[in-house]
């Protein structure tokens, strides 16, 4: 054979890979291979659950606060109400003492004061301490001074110890001075011992310590007494 013929070239496969184009690389510049996609970045998700957890807590909080504000804010409408009707705290004084006492009470009964749900009317009789002393212990009728009072402001600790030696039963809590003079110091009272309404107690008390609050003592002060 005078000529030599080429060898034939190998058919390829149809399951094989296509070959590479001679004189191109598999990437161009910075372009990647198309069809190959870029790994995602995972997120952490703690901080999320963080966000929503910090979330709840604030309304849980929130919802805590407004409940809390609005029992309260009901239970201050129904005090302020009186919804537990009107009681009367009488209270005898001696007459040196009568005119503050009695415009502190005009003040405490305009603003419509009330002790535990209840409004508390106060009156104010100024009565000589010896009568009073007298029918407590009951040296004389107690309807002479229109019955038992719920409290008593005589100008001197001398008669509290007297009704605290004759009856010691009638005394609700140790007196305490809310004035003084020269030769006074005005001791309050509370009366009715252990027998005694526990709203009348407390409203007694109540009233003792508004006696010593700035515009009532101004009021003692303006009657020539001082302040406790």
């Amino acid at each position: 054979m005078g000529r030599h013929s080429l060898p034939e070239e190998p058919v390829p496969h149809p399951l094989d890979p296509p070959k590479p184009t001679a004189g191109r690389s598999e990437t161009t510049g910075s372009h990647r291979i198309v069809g190959k996609k870029a790994p995602r970045r995972r997120v952490a998700k703690w901080p999320i659950v963080a966000v929503v957890l910090a979330a709840l807590v604030g309304l849980g909080v929130f919802g805590w606060n407004w409940a809390d504000s609005v029992l309260n804010s009901r239970a201050e409408a129904e005090a302020a109400s009186c919804a537990g009707g009107t009681s009367d705290l009488r209270v005898l004084v001696t007459p040196s003492a009568a005119q503050p006492v009695t415009q502190a009470a005009t003040r405490w009964n305009q603003a419509g004061t009330n002790v535990h749900g209840r409004c508390i009317r106060v009156s104010v009789e100024p009565m000589p301490s010896a009568q009073v002393l007298d029918a407590l212990t009951g040296r004389t009728n107690v309807d002479a001074i229109g019955g038992l009072p719920s409290a008593w402001l005589p100008e001197s600790t001398y008669w509290v110890g007297e009704l605290t030696t004759a009856k010691p039963e009638l005394v609700s809590s140790p007196a305490q001075s809310v004035a003084t003079a020269r030769s006074a110091d005005y001791p309050f009272i509370c009366l009715g011992g252990k027998a005694a309404d526990d709203i009348q107690q407390r409203a007694a008390q109540t009233f003792r310590e508004y006696l010593k609050q700035p515009a009532q003592q101004a009021d003692f002060a303006a009657a020539g007494i001082k302040a406790a």
